[in-house]
């Protein structure tokens, strides 16, 4: 008995020592994504050209599927410059980018060996429009995603082609199934041999379950070719990180690898009617609400059928990148704020939690004020600007560890014209005060 318990032990032993190696090794992975904090999404593909919505035009009966494909005569790419992509994304203050590879209609943006549906052989560019945006990326030093989308439409091998109607099913037709997993377990093995790309942005995944579309068998040939590539949560079960859409999470995710994917305007590729763009403003904000909570912001752009991109994206993108650039310190490599009953509004810490970032909107009435922050500060800065700001503590007596208020002054001078920040130097990691407030028993 005790030999039998003594081997139980050792077992566990060896299986808690396994969860603690793949933790490590996934922290490891995962730090260039965390401490990232900006990508910029590319939705570009044959609903550029007409401006109608990616796939779905046809799928919910919008459009039928022939006048769809009628697009690739207008995909040109004449006025593609990828280079220029990938210098605006830098400037933008992206460290990564995802550019959709193939979406659900299943046209691909490279020369895919497997299949003739694709920018090369089917559409008036003629030509690989993917290898050449890889390029100019590895040039400028950022991180490369790629989207790949599981399902196909348009493929007579997939099960699903629009809403109402859907070819067949795989337990009827077991070998036709097949050859559809062979087709896109094929491109994705083209992908990762061509580009051995950082991310893959999945997506689609909800029309089959793990077991259909042998998602561990994916996850584990992806990981041949790169044991550090990074998979978003699309893959029934086996990504990374959790990909939140449109919506701003309320509640701090519980996931520490998150990522809100977000439009500019309503759409996410391009639609000459969309105007309905989010002013800088609004971008920054949502993105300093991002960044209090540890996740990170993926900004889509949507490129035309020639590959130009509109003004508008490229004005907030600029705008982004001036408001980046200053606040770097701020931004990259930090780690989640603190809870926002201390200061209303975004925080972000440094990583030894010595430094505590104020985000501060408008003017906040010439005051900013923390609450129950335990630490003594030793300088609190105006990170771009340089000027140091003073601050008055009130509320503070001497018998109770309750901390007094902080008040911060916020002169018009040292205002950012977007969104302001403060860097708070504490005289420890950030210590915060998290009980109920004192009763006076004595006096």
């Amino acid at each position: 008995m005790r030999k039998w318990i003594f081997g139980l032990s050792i077992l566990a032993s060896f299986a808690l020592q396994a969860q603690i190696t793949d933790s490590t090794k996934k922290k490891e992975k995962m730090q260039w994504f965390k401490d990232a904090k900006l990508g910029v999404f590319i939705h570009w593909g044959l609903y550029s050209v007409d401006g109608i919505d990616e796939s779905w035009s046809f799928f919910n009966g919008y459009i039928s599927h022939e006048d769809y494909l009628k697009q690739t005569s207008g995909f040109s790419a004449k006025n593609y410059q990828p280079k220029e992509w990938a210098k605006l994304i830098k400037e933008a203050g992206a460290k990564y980018t995802v550019i959709t590879s193939k979406h659900h209609e299943g046209f691909a943006l490279w020369d895919s060996k497997l299949g003739d549906f694709n920018s090369v052989k089917s559409a008036l560019a003629k030509q690989d429009v993917l290898t050449p945006f890889v390029e100019a990326v590895r040039k400028e030093n950022l991180k490369l995603g790629i989207y790949y989308s599981l399902p196909d439409w348009s493929h007579s091998d997939y099960t699903h082609f629009t809403r109402d109607s859907i070819r067949y099913k795989v337990q009827d037709e077991p070998s036709r199934w097949n050859k559809f997993l062979k087709l896109y377990q094929g491109q994705l093995k083209e992908l990762s041999e061509n580009y051995n790309p950082d991310l893959y942005w999945f997506d689609g995944d909800w029309e089959h379950s793990s077991e259909e579309w042998e998602a561990p068998k994916v996850r584990n040939m992806l990981q041949e070719k790169n044991p550090d590539v990074i998979l978003n949560s699309r893959l029934k079960n086996e990504g990374d990180y959790d990909t939140p859409e449109q919506g701003m999470p309320i509640t701090r995710p519980s996931n520490p690898y998150w990522e809100l994917c977000m439009t500019m305007n309503n759409s996410w590729g391009y639609q000459k009617n969309d105007s309905d763009y989010k002013t800088t403003d609004q971008v920054i904000g949502i993105f300093a609400d991002v960044l209090t909570n540890g996740g990170n912001l993926l900004l889509d752009i949507g490129p035309k059928g020639d590959g130009s991109i509109p003004q508008e994206q490229i004005a907030i993108l600029k705008g982004l990148g001036r408001w980046t650039q200053k606040h770097n310190e701020a931004i990259y490599g930090t780690i989640a704020g603190i809870p926002k009953e201390h200061f209303y509004g975004p925080t972000t810490l440094s990583k030894d939690k010595k430094t505590l970032y104020l985000f501060v909107k408008g003017d906040s009435n010439g005051e900013v004020v923390l609450r129950g922050l335990k630490n003594n500060i030793n300088r609190i800065y105006v990170v771009g600007q340089g000027s140091k700001i003073n601050h008055q503590e009130v509320g503070k007596v001497y018998w109770s560890h309750y901390p007094g208020i902080k008040y911060i002054k916020l002169p018009k001078h040292v205002l950012d014209e977007n969104m302001t920040v403060l860097a708070v130097m504490l005289d420890g990691e950030v210590d915060l005060y998290r009980e109920k407030g004192s009763v006076i028993e004595s006096n």
